[in-house]
Parts: structure tokens; sequence; C-alpha cells
């Protein structure tokens, strides 16, 4: 099957690298796109929710995209998170996405205005209409209040050639099931929980949108690549294994918990702006406790 566009297997939602006044760290920026290239990710989400989105300004966003551009050096797309939940401001990002060259967009389904699924057609198609990049919808209902309904889905995807994909961070997989009975072929469904990744791929997915590559994004890209060999047993013992630094990677509002782990790694500082508030050494020392005994655990894994 030929998807519409294809961002690779395994994008890594980047966490955004800041010092200890919570100022960018663009030096760190690089060096983690870079280290996230070399080590399993297609592709990289900037901005993104795991990018603190929602505390970054406009130049820093475009300061971040140019900066992550010039770190992949075209060996890897780079998608800018669009959304927002005012359809003038999602359509303006989206424009802003085009002139600083991104490889694609992520928007995600309207938040606290709740709207009804035919407002959810005109918010995205304004965004679809707006630019030529291809726009991958999100759908994480814990966050939005909301969902966005397959029909809903496959009307946009059948509408409009550039909305390419999904990414759903929702377990229900009988609406991903309609999902992948209602849309075209070649519409490109992602997870959008780590832990989901391969019940997911058993329905259709074709990879995910994740927190964890930060941490094991070569072993993530083995599971997804040993699925579709047809090895499930080698791809469903590598999901056991991660399973447990999935979890623990949500062991508090992310991205608070996979920058404690990547500051255990020495590969950025341990910050993040307020609200968002620090794990207290307890939760630290749990959280590294399962990343050394996952890493020890694949070591075994066949």
């Amino acid at each position: 099957m030929t998807l519409r566009y294809d961002c690779g297997e395994v994008i890594t939602a980047m966490v955004t690298p800041m010092d200890s006044k919570g100022v960018i760290d663009y030096d760190k920026v690089e060096s983690l796109a870079k280290h996230l290239i070399n080590n399993g990710s297609d592709a990289i989400l900037v901005a993104g929710t795991t990018g603190e989105s929602p505390t970054l300004t406009n130049e820093e966003e475009r300061e971040l995209i140019s900066t992550v551009k010039r770190a992949v050096e075209n060996k890897a797309k780079v998608i800018l998170s669009a959304g927002s939940n005012c359809t003038q401001t999602a359509v303006q990002f989206t424009k802003n996405a085009q002139k600083e060259e991104a490889d694609a967009i992520l928007s995600v389904v309207p938040y606290y205005n709740k709207p009804n699924q035919r407002g959810l057609i005109e918010h995205f198609s304004a965004v679809a209409e707006a630019t030529d990049l291809p726009v991958i919808l999100y759908n994480i209902p814990s966050r939005t209040g909301i969902s966005i309904e397959p029909a809903t889905v496959a009307y946009l995807a059948s509408k409009y050639e550039n909305i390419v994909g999904i990414k759903q961070s929702c377990g229900d997989m009988d609406k991903l099931s309609e999902m992948k009975i209602l849309c075209p072929e070649g519409f490109v469904l992602y997870s959008g929980d780590d832990s989901l990744t391969l019940p997911m791929m058993a329905i259709g997915a074709h990879g995910v949108i994740s927190v964890a590559s930060h941490l094991f994004g070569s072993e993530i890209k083995s599971m997804i690549r040993n699925f579709k060999s047809g090895n499930i047993m080698a791809a469903r013992n590598m999901h056991k294994a991660l399973f447990p630094v999935f979890k623990h990677l949500f062991m508090a509002p992310n991205p608070i918990p996979v920058k404690a782990a990547l500051a255990y790694k020495g590969l950025i500082e341990e910050y993040v702006r307020r609200p968002l508030s620090l794990l207290d050494e307890d939760e630290k020392i749990d959280l590294y406790k399962i990343i050394d005994q996952v890493k020890q655990d694949l070591e075994n894994v066949e």
C-alpha cells in the first residue's frame, strides 16, 4: 500500500531542553535532535505537548524548528505542532509552519471549546485549505475533552488529500478499526501512546509518535520492523520488555518524567516550565530503577 505521506515509523515528540532558569538551550536542542536521529527516530515533532507547547512563544517555536532542521540535515523529517482551539489561530500557525519549511504539521482537536463533529469538520477544513503541507490530525480526548469520530476523520481524509493521517492517543480499538475501514487507502494511522503501538499495529497502524523513543528509539523501531516482517514473537517480547518504561514515563504529566530520564542520562537539564513541576526524589529513584532494569532486560530479548 502506498501511503499518502510517510513520515516514518518512529516519530519522536521531542522535549524542549531548557536551562535552570527556563531559557531554551538551543545547543542541547541540536544535540538531542542528532541523538534521536542516530537512535531510531525517522522524524521529529517539534513544539508538541511533550515540547511544552502551551508555554512556548511564537519566536521560540520558529527558532526551535530552525535549529532542529539544521541539526537533522535532511536525514529526517521535521513536523511542527501547529494546532489551536481557535480556528483562526490554527490557520495562522499552519501558514507559519509552511513559511518555516516544516515537512508536515500536527493539528490537534480543539480543546476546551468542545465543538461538535460539524465544528471539527469546519475547523480542520480551514486548516487544510490554508496550506500545501501534509496535515496529521491529533486526537487526544484526555486533554481536549472531546474525540473526533471515525466518520469525521474519514470525511476529512476523503475531501482533502493533504490530510494524510492521524495520531490516535486513545485506547478505543473499536474506533481505530472503524477508521481503518472508513478512511481511504494510504491514510496513515499513528499510535499516540507508546504502550498501544503494538496493539494498534495489529489493526493497521503504521508506527508511533513516541515519547519513549527519547530513550529506546532503536528498540521501538526493532519492535515495529519485526511485527511488519512477521516476526510477531520478537515484537511481542520487545513490547513486554519496554512496557514498564512506557508506563513510568507517564507516572506524572508529560513531559516531566521523560525530562527527568533524559537528565539522568546526561542529555539535558531537568527543567519544566510552570505550571508543571519536577518529580520528587522518591519518584526519580523509582523512574531511574525502571530505566536501568529495562535496559538490563533488553539484553535478553530475542
